[in-house]
């Protein structure tokens, strides 16, 4: 599939998500979907499984509240699983392939003094993404068109403000290539983060979190060792600068509401129910 095919795919499913969403107490039904989707319904079925892999009345399924829900209920025990199999941050019950690396204090201090940054635009199973690479491992990942490229770019500045930033959309394509691919333990994926030591306890932690499964801010924080701190928990999965690799996505109310997302509520649902395809089907996402 070529990107203009993957991106329209992406936009009708966002649209569809969005009328779903409005629609959700009494659920629409496929002719209603393709008809908010501008397809016809038998192009709106083989567009779901071309994307989503199921059907749409089970993709309906895994946006309820409901379906939440059941995932969070089953999550503590998948989370402890990994723990008692000594599979604590960063290496993962799913996968040992994406490990995080933090700026040193110094690093923090200078804001990245000397780093030279390459960045590049591409198009994604959720829509245009921009990602930037410093040579120790992957130190942006966002989702963004048009304008936001722009702003997204003037936010990886601020991150990194005595950094170059330089694109170069040949380095950067082999990395967007892997956003949906399976997984490669022979060719590991590095992330370099710059945040506060809280910060990065936070997203260790959320490395944890497999694909498949969500866990409430509360769950998260006593994962990262500071219960209790459910609020401040939010404000740095908020803060997270590498979106899908950290998988912020996976966080969600305890009313199993999925909540905001920095990149969109809607491409948030999108991705929860993404990947819950890939679970139910045993093709879990490569990369969470």
């Amino acid at each position: 599939m070529n990107d203009k095919s993957q991106l329209r795919d992406y936009q009708r499913i966002a649209v569809a998500i969005r009328f779903i969403d409005q629609s959700i107490d009494h659920q629409p039904s496929l002719e209603e979907i393709a008809l908010a989707a501008g397809v016809s319904v038998p192009h709106c079925q083989r567009l779901f499984r071309r994307w989503a892999g199921v059907s749409p009345k089970r993709f309906l399924e895994f946006l309820t509240v409901k379906h939440a829900k059941r995932l969070l209920d089953q999550s503590g025990s998948v989370l402890d699983t990994s723990l008692q199999l000594g599979l604590s941050s960063p290496s993962r019950l799913h996968d040992q392939f994406v490990s995080i690396e933090a700026v040193t204090p110094g690093e923090y201090r200078s804001g990245g003094d000397g780093l030279e940054i390459v960045y590049g635009h591409h198009v994604s199973a959720f829509g245009p993404v921009l990602v930037a690479l410093t040579v120790r491992g992957i130190c942006g990942l966002a989702f963004c068109d048009g304008e936001g490229v722009a702003k997204e770019l003037e936010r990886l500045q601020k991150l990194w403000p005595g950094a170059s930033l330089r694109e170069d959309v040949q380095s950067t394509r082999a990395v967007a290539g892997r956003l949906e691919q399976p997984a490669d333990a022979s060719r590991p994926l590095s992330l370099l983060v710059s945040g506060t030591n809280f910060q990065i306890k936070i997203w260790q932690a959320l490395l944890d979190v497999p694909p498949g499964t969500v866990c409430t801010y509360g769950q998260l924080a006593e994962r990262a060792g500071v219960p209790g701190s459910a609020r401040a928990t939010g404000t740095a999965v908020g803060a997270n600068h590498i979106a899908w690799l950290i998988p912020c996505h996976r966080v969600i109310r305890s009313t199993g509401e999925t909540g905001q997302y920095r990149w969109g509520a809607t491409r948030k649902r999108a991705m929860l129910a993404w990947e819950a395809a890939r679970h139910l089907s045993g093709n879990v996402a490569a990369v969470s």
